[in-house]
């Protein structure tokens, strides 16, 4: 085990680290997530932008991480790039 993985497996042995670490987790998920579909499309931040009625520095902000969309965001950009948005919840 390298010394990141074995500093990271001891952080995450305290459950409060745990919590604020799958919550950084999620979140990525998302940015990725939307990234995905996007570059799956084959679209620029400009033409989702576009396709939403909003701004490239918009989708630039929630690519980024930047803003806490709502649903209604979420399903709308899924829809611009061709995608259909899916939540999931599962045990920890």
């Amino acid at each position: 085990m390298t010394k990141l993985a074995a500093l990271k497996a001891k952080l995450l042995k305290n459950p409060e680290v745990r919590r604020e670490y799958e919550a950084a987790d999620a979140e990525y998920a998302i940015i990725e997530a939307l990234i995905r579909a996007r570059t799956s499309a084959k679209l620029s931040q400009s033409e989702v932008a576009k396709r939403l009625g909003t701004t490239q520095s918009a989708i630039a902000r929630l690519e980024g991480g930047n803003v806490s969309p709502s649903l209604s965001t979420l399903r709308r950009y899924a829809e611009a790039t061709g995608s259909r948005l899916q939540i999931d919840i599962v045990p920890q």
